[in-house]
């Protein structure tokens, strides 16, 4: 297996130090527009790391990177908007392909907070056929959310439950992070360009008797009492990759994504709404154009810096309701914790890059070794769950369940 790692942000440099701990893979070109980041990542790892520089808006780009190097597999570690270059580059090459987050929607341009227009993965999904009769795989939504949640619902299908009513991702943390005099600070702790984009997007809910349809931003506030010390956080709807993935393997009645975002978030992402400065069109300030999204994500700390900055946990699970093998109800929620200070000792990344990242190391190395297998675009779900939840828990990163009430 020969990786081209396409983005040597905050995920992508996780990725690198996880991977480098692994045997599976014979080497990995490490491509960034700024190839100074690239080769610094690089620097720090063993010699089956390279630098590259890409452009990633170009197709034409990715392929040729991918031949120059014989790459196999192309692993897209940017922000989405980038996703369909990389993804057509990959098949191009005759590569596969992996991705954390799916290509881009559009709300629907009439009702956009009850119809859904174009969602998240379409453009992906439209050429399914065309990857499969070419016998490539496109992994998409391979991360943490989207990604390991997903396992999750494959897991709780064949092991934990006779008939699901609900797959309910909920995703909460109780992380802070503070300046030089100790000062807590507004610091997201993932891409903000990626932060905006799906929490101002109109929220998906999937139901089995209607179908995909949307919702208002932060709607349906629900507070959901996350574990190993994280306690109760509110949570809102979030438009997400999983209730686009889920009822395409898994049989369920309902799939939702809630997020726990806190009051100040949601203040702040409703006022760089109001702005405009949430707007990826590009405007002239002073005879230079910029996209207003971009100048916000530019102003913020970089989400790969803070890690010496934050404390707490981050949980990623999916709260599933419905009926156990037994026939009796149960409500389980599945889940995986990450503590930053234990990451950022061990690794020197912190918990919510790394916790992303953690996910398509496990994956590449299932697919190095055969044990997943496919071709076409398919997400995790399409997969037997209990080789990836093994392996996580053999890369010393544990993962939980936890028996609800039943409502």
């Amino acid at each position: 297996m020969r990786i081209l790692l396409v983005g040597a942000g905050g995920v992508g440099g996780a990725f690198t130090a996880i991977a480098a701990r692994r045997e599976f893979f014979e080497a990995v070109v490490i491509a960034d527009y700024d190839e100074a980041k690239a080769q610094r990542a690089a620097d720090a790892l063993d010699d089956r790391f390279t630098a590259a520089t890409i452009d990633a808006s170009s197709a034409e780009a990715v392929t040729a990177l991918c031949r120059e190097n014989g790459i196999t597999h192309v692993m897209n570690a940017v922000d989405p908007v980038f996703n369909m270059p990389i993804f057509h580059g990959a098949f191009a090459a005759g590569a596969d392909y992996v991705d954390m987050a799916m290509s881009l929607s559009k709300p629907h341009p009439e009702k956009p907070y009850e119809q859904v227009g174009v969602m998240l993965g379409d453009e992906q999904f439209a050429v399914a056929e065309e990857w499969e009769a070419a016998g490539r795989l496109a992994l998409v939504g391979m991360g943490v959310e989207p990604g390991l949640s997903d396992v999750f619902a494959r897991y709780a299908a064949d092991h934990l439950f006779s008939e699901i009513d609900e797959l309910g991702t909920r995703d909460g943390a109780n992380l802070v992070v503070t300046d030089d005099a100790g000062n807590e600070i507004f610091a997201p702790s993932f891409s903000m360009w990626t932060t905006i984009e799906e929490c101002l997007n109109p929220p998906v809910i999937w139901e089995k008797d209607r179908g995909w349809f949307t919702t208002a931003p932060f709607s349906e506030p629900e507070v959901f009492n996350f574990p190993e010390g994280i306690g109760p956080v509110e949570c809102v709807n979030v438009e997400h990759e999983e209730v686009l993935l889920m009822p395409r393997w898994v049989d369920a009645k309902r799939a939702t994504f809630k997020y726990g975002l806190g009051d100040e978030f949601i203040t702040i992402l409703k006022v760089l709404n109001t702005l405009g400065l949430d707007r990826t069109e590009k405007v002239t300030v002073k005879g230079v154009e910029v996209s207003p999204r971009d100048v916000v994500a530019a102003v913020l700390p970089d989400p790969a810096t803070v890690g010496p900055r934050m404390k707490g946990k981050t949980c990623a699970g999916l709260w599933v309701t419905g009926k156990g093998k037994d026939g009796a109800p149960r409500s389980t929620y599945l889940y995986h914790v990450v503590d930053n200070e234990t990451v950022m000792a061990d690794y020197g990344h912190q918990c919510v890059v790394w916790q992303t990242a953690i996910n398509p190391v496990v994956a590449l190395e299932l697919i190095a070794t055969g044990t997943w297998s496919g071709a076409g675009v398919l997400g995790p779900e399409a997969f037997d769950a209990v080789p990836f939840l093994d392996l996580l828990t053999a890369y010393g990163s544990p993962w939980g369940t936890k028996e609800l009430e039943i409502a």
